[in-house]
């Protein structure tokens, strides 16, 4: 089940807030909870067994982790309870991207491959249950003794699948006591709404375009074509998973959470490492607090600090996905925010417009990798994008369709440029506060019914992260 979809819409979520506004509130979590992994349950169930004994392995281990004293067995303890997380990880996302490249290495079919299905959202909920552990470690947090809470905490369905990743210490207290007021709830409509409207409106839109031009062969694009590809599907991606963010956000707040923001206007960034801080800032965050800071982070020399960083980086681009083409695209990154880190840096913070095109070509590469089939599909659609090839047998008025147009440069606009020019007026603030006011209530209205009929009418509906 999806956010944009007509189950989701008028079936789940109004039967669920019925429900949840009219129990009493100490049963709203056991309702949530229930809701959650209903939600969970919809697309594999299966798969709910393994997450339920994720939740009671986890329980019992953090009881007993909190119970042992500092010293060698609390030690121990942690890194079998982080190595059992991270096996089944490891186990259902790589079991067979390793035993792909250890026969291939090897020669013959030494490691069979097994069918695995890849459960949806494992990464998600195995970082956030790590955080819990790690945190319970540290002592930054008391153990949860409720179990019901704990499992709320890992199968919140608002984040469940795509995120953003919340840590436990984030929203500890609103497990245990939360209030909801109208203002709030109604912030939570309007994120959500917003949210839903770039998923459907923008992304869906972008992605028929996206992967019809994946579908060709790259000796049949011309330069141009392969070059409107790559920049369609930077912004889908951006569409796709912001949106879906904004709606985990909105309805978050609908039901007394805050979740942290996950994105920041990546494309107006000024350089790689600022890119990293306004994109998916849940994963950054994470990233840091949990491999970089514990492996040294910048404490122990420079070139302590460019390994952390470039371990880092790999483990995004593994995080993402088990394919050389993942790989390539986290180390690419990796790459130059080393290069920034040596001198780069200094001269892009003097360069105020080349600094953005800069961040804004990289990017764009980066997501070439990401979006291919494999690596080598990688390198043969940038030999597209640089041939300088201008015939194409393509019939482009199939693909530049009115709607499509409409809806590019649209995309573009609010993907930065829009906000960025806003915020330079001299009437900025006047101009939101009015809009807020008297303008976005009909704004919100239309989205909604925009995307209401796009979806009777069209079955389209990829999500890119739900693979993750």
């Amino acid at each position: 089940m999806v956010f944009s979809s007509m189950t989701f819409l008028w079936a789940f979520l109004p039967i669920l807030f019925l429900i949840y506004f009219l129990v009493k509130e100490k049963y709203t979590n056991y309702v949530l909870l229930l809701f959650s992994l209903l939600f969970y349950a919809w697309g594999e169930p299966k798969y709910i067994v393994l997450m339920l004994l994720s939740i009671i392995m986890n329980y019992s281990c953090g009881l007993l982790l909190s119970k042992l004293n500092k010293g060698r067995l609390r030690t121990i303890f942690f890194i079998f309870t982080i190595f059992i997380n991270l096996g089944l990880l490891c186990y259902f996302k790589y079991f067979n991207f390793i035993a792909s490249n250890i026969n291939g290495l090897l020669g013959g079919n030494r490691i069979q491959l097994k069918e695995i299905i890849l459960p949806i959202g494992i990464s998600f909920y195995t970082f956030q249950i790590i955080s819990y552990i790690v945190d319970l470690y540290r002592e930054d947090i008391k153990v949860q003794k409720n179990i019901f809470n704990l499992a709320l905490y890992i199968s919140f369905f608002p984040q469940l699948i795509a995120g953003p990743i919340v840590k436990y210490h984030d929203i500890e207290k609103e497990l245990q006591n939360r209030k909801i007021t109208i203002n709030q709830f109604a912030e939570g409509v309007r994120r959500f709404t917003y949210g839903l409207g770039k998923k459907v409106i923008f992304s869906n839109t972008l992605a028929l375009f996206v992967d019809t031009i994946y579908q060709y062969d790259t000796s049949s694009l011309s330069f141009g074509l392969a070059w409107f590809g790559a920049i369609a599907y930077m912004l889908q991606i951006y569409f796709d998973f912001s949106g879906y963010s904004d709606m985990a956000i909105g309805l978050g707040k609908m039901f007394g959470f805050t979740f942290i923001e996950n994105f920041n206007l990546p494309y107006l960034a000024t350089s790689i490492t600022d890119f990293w801080r306004r994109w998916h800032i849940s994963l950054s965050t994470w990233f840091r607090e949990y491999v970089y800071i514990p492996l040294g982070g910048n404490r122990k020399g420079k070139k302590r600090t460019y390994l952390n960083l470039w371990i880092v980086f790999l483990l995004t681009g593994l995080w993402h996905g088990a394919s050389w083409n993942f790989i390539v695209w986290g180390l690419f990154h990796g790459f130059f925010i080393f290069i920034e880190r040596i001198g780069l840096g200094k001269v892009l913070a003097k360069c105020k417009v080349f600094n953005r095109i800069y961040t804004l070509f990289v990017v764009l590469i980066g997501w070439v990798f990401f979006r291919a089939n494999g690596f080598r599909d990688a390198l043969f659609y940038l030999k597209a994008m640089f041939s300088f090839k201008t015939k194409t047998a393509i019939n482009l008025a199939t693909l530049f369709t009115n709607k499509f147009i409409i809806i590019f440069v649209l995309a573009i606009l609010f993907a930065g440029i829009g906000q960025f020019l806003l915020n330079r007026l001299k009437f900025k603030e006047k101009i939101k506060r009015v809009y807020r006011n008297y303008v976005e209530p009909f704004v919100v209205v239309g989205v909604f019914g925009i995307v209401i009929m796009m979806l009777v009418s069209d079955t389209y509906n990829p999500f890119i992260y739900f693979r993750f």
